[in-house]
């Protein structure tokens, strides 16, 4: 039972991959106007203003019209949208753990970060703490896939994604407000304002607020439904440029998330939910959802989930002459996520979790870049981040059981059933300090070959204070101290880079291929509830990443056709381990993995009333050398890794008079089978699914008016699964967002 309740949880090398390459927005902030230009789209992703089919590197880049439009309202909503980006929800919607390329994260701890860094406005967001609303007011969503270091603050294997707001325009004053309508009861504002405060100073205030009711249908008399919307988010920008080559750009925000939590669907197993335990004690009978629909369930633990972040960003930039600039990214974040899970999905208290995490942080970027106008051109920064942690989790485990019938279930019961009639909790202080110097050039030798390059050490030390387990009774009596108060520390340096060369044959075709090195700092195991020995550091990830690329505009820029091909060494990729022999579980790494695939990203500008655009993404990713809870991974396949990935969509206009302009945009996307776990259990395996949406829209003037759907085919599929037979007598499952739809009308002024 003990091993079920813990379950959820070099050398460079000097070869490229030859082949496929490249990859790019294929026009998703031109995927609303089919008149754009995709190859004029300008991205940051290299701390520099460039068009998007000038960067020698694997981005995708989302304009802030497409997210409004497509209904973007979630980090979540990007999987469909982005070729081999998926994610795993296991600890609930808004809070995703990505998966870029197969590489991932399979612990669920609210401690962790995950190897797919999260920027808001150039600023790291590791903890889950700090991931509040995100979609509202944006300029763009730039997703980086591969190791990131050499010009990010954060180092990273897996990738990055940034999230950019909108900031405030000197001399102008305008706004927005839209306002919508949906099914589940959904009612939903977001708008901004940008009001000019003088010859050099702006501002611009953003706000965002949903309800909606929860879409997993709670049959129990009395208890919510599941799944709910109920959140707010507002923003405050400043900007002043008191003179040419200074400017200061001040951010703070704030959100509230507090709907009724997720619903979990319980598979259950041949015993059912409870695996035969109430029977055995004449306790009633274990659970097997009769007579539900998939999405509809009978949870009795319903309480509600509450996030709140706060966060203030200054951004500063000086032009010291010389062309020279340095800019300053300052920063500081204080979250906290709590949140109960009905984890059995059931009327009765097989296993109940409730989760608790408290965060601050505040990070400094600093760097010096060059704008000579010649062949060299370099960035120089140093970076420091501190993030500290308090993280409590407390596992309820068969709390309704009566051990030892006396008719009341107390501290007796969980000390004869231990660990069952018990509620485990674990609690500690979590404290992280990342400092790095980083740098990032290219020499351009003519005749289109530019050399690129860059180094990063970094130095990370981290410390675990007074992390302590509990068994306690259901009347809250102590029964036994399961771990002592114990204290962990690391301290690790590491030193990481990138070196490519690109070849510009013409302004419409870019070829590149580079080689880089990523890393992940080493993490405390979350999840240590039953013995001392589950306390525990992982080593720090690295990952040697070969990859080449193309970017081409063909049929005078109507075409737009970009190509990626990569190779993956993956090495110590941090897991949960469960011990056969004494159930206790820690934080470890599985030796090698080997992960290769590519992309393809098309934009078709057939006209000015027809557009289309797709995605494609394969991907071969498994364990080479790895053993996890006593049983030999090699040659299973990695988690939420897909082997095929497609999206695609048309955006036509129908009709551009007088009168207005009406335009439809269907799009489709495609995830093959998948696994969420490395065990590669054949009946948690995913199959394949198609997701069908899109909108219609009508403009007139300043006056706009949207019908949207997601899901439309109504498809139902997991986003993670977990095996909790063996303990609990089910499997444990995140399920997707069914069918929604609805209306929103906006005004521009």
């Amino acid at each position: 039972m003990r091993k079920i309740v813990s379950t959820r949880g070099s050398r460079m090398l000097a070869a490229l991959l030859a082949g496929l390459s490249g990859q790019a927005l294929m026009a998703q902030t031109a995927v609303e106007t089919v008149a754009a230009d995709p190859q004029e789209i300008v991205v940051t992703a290299q701390k520099r203003s460039e068009r998007l089919q000038d960067v020698p590197i694997s981005i995708s880049a989302i304009g802030g019209d497409a997210v409004r439009k497509q209904r973007l309202s979630s980090a979540d909503d990007l999987v469909s949208k982005v070729a081999n980006l998926q994610l795993t929800s296991t600890v609930g919607d808004g809070t995703p753990i990505f998966a870029l390329r197969g590489v991932s994260m399979s612990d669920y701890s609210l401690n962790q970060s995950g190897p797919v860094a999260t920027y808001y406005d150039e600023v790291y967001k590791g903890n889950f703490a700090f991931l509040g609303v995100a979609l509202y007011d944006l300029e763009r969503v730039e997703v980086l896939r591969g190791p990131q270091g050499t010009l990010y603050g954060k180092n990273t294997t897996g990738g990055a994604v940034n999230l950019i707001s909108r900031k405030p325009e000197i001399g102008k004053t305008e706004g927005y407000i839209n306002l919508g309508y949906g099914n589940y009861n959904r009612r939903e504002a977001n708008g901004a304002i940008n009001v000019p405060l003088g010859d050099t100073l702006a501002a611009r205030l953003a706000f965002t607020v949903a309800r909606a009711d929860g879409w997993f249908r709670n049959q129990l008399p009395g208890k919510p439904d599941l799944n709910g919307t109920r959140e707010y988010a507002l923003r405050g920008s400043l900007l002043w440029e008191p003179q040419d080559g200074v400017s200061f750009l001040l951010r703070g925000s704030t959100s509230y998330q507090n709907p009724y939590n997720y619903g979990i669907f319980a598979a259950p197993g041949p015993d059912g939910v409870g695996a035969g335990l109430y029977e055995s004690l004449g306790q009633g009978s274990s659970y097997f959802r009769t007579g539900l629909g998939r999405r509809q369930i009978e949870s009795e633990y319903t309480p509600r989930r509450r996030a709140r972040t706060y966060a203030v960003s200054l951004t500063s930039t000086f032009d010291i002459g010389h062309d020279l600039a340095i800019v300053s990214v300052s920063s500081w974040d204080k979250g906290r996520l709590n949140f109960g899970e009905d984890t059995d999905g059931a009327p009765n208290k097989t296993l109940e979790i409730f989760y608790g995490d408290r965060a601050t942080q505040i990070s400094q970027d600093l760097r010096l870049a060059s704008s000579f106008g010649g062949p060299f051109e370099f960035i120089l920064g140093a970076y420091y981040n501190r993030e500290k942690v308090f993280n409590t989790t407390d596992f309820g485990i068969f709390k309704d059981a009566d051990i030892d019938g006396n008719g009341t279930v107390d501290a007796a019961d969980c000390a004869a059933g231990l660990p069952a009639a018990c509620s485990v909790v674990n609690r500690f202080d979590q404290l992280k300090h990342s400092y790095a110097l980083y740098t990032d050039m290219h020499y351009d030798f003519g005749a289109g070959f530019t050399l690129r390059g860059g180094l990063r050490f970094t130095r990370d030390d981290g410390s675990q204070k007074g992390l302590t387990s509990n068994a306690i009774g259901a009347d809250g009596v102590l029964v036994a101290a399961l771990i002592p108060s114990t204290n962990l520390r690391f301290k690790n340096n590491n030193l990481s880079g990138k070196i490519g060369l690109d070849y510009k044959i013409d302004r419409d075709t870019l070829l590149y291929v580079n080689y880089s090195r990523g890393y992940r700092a080493r993490s405390f195991n979350a999840q240590a509830f039953f013995d001392p020995s589950e306390a525990s550091v992982a080593k720090p990830e690295t990952i040697d990443a070969f990859e080449g690329g193309a970017k081409m505009q063909l049929a005078d820029r109507r075409v737009t056709l970009n190509l990626a091909g990569f190779y993956y060494l993956y090495k110590n990729q941090q897991f949960i381990n469960i011990s056969p022999l004494t159930a206790a579980q820690t934080l470890v790494s599985v030796d090698k993995s080997r992960i290769y695939g590519g992309e393809l990203e098309l934009n078709v500008r057939a006209n000015e009333w027809v557009g289309a655009r797709a995605g494609v993404g394969l991907l071969n990713a498994r364990i080479k050398k790895g053993i996890l809870s006593g049983v030999d991974v090699s040659g299973n396949k990695l988690s939420n890794a897909p082997s095929l990935s497609a999206n695609g969509g048309l955006d036509i206009t129908v009709m551009d008079s007088d009168a207005g302009k009406i335009s439809l945009h269907p799009d489709i996307s495609y995830v093959s089978s998948q696994y969420f776990e490395v065990f590669n259990v054949p009946r948690l395996k995913q199959r394949a699914y198609t997701l069908l949406g899109g909108h219609i829209d009508f403009e007139r003037g300043p006056f706009t008016a949207s019908i949207w759907g997601k899901n439309l085919t109504n498809r139902f599929y997991f986003t993670s699964r977990v095996d909790l037979v063996g303990g609990f007598g089910y499997d444990y499952n995140h399920v997707g967002a069914p069918r929604t739809y609805g209306v929103t009308v906006g005004y521009k002024f």
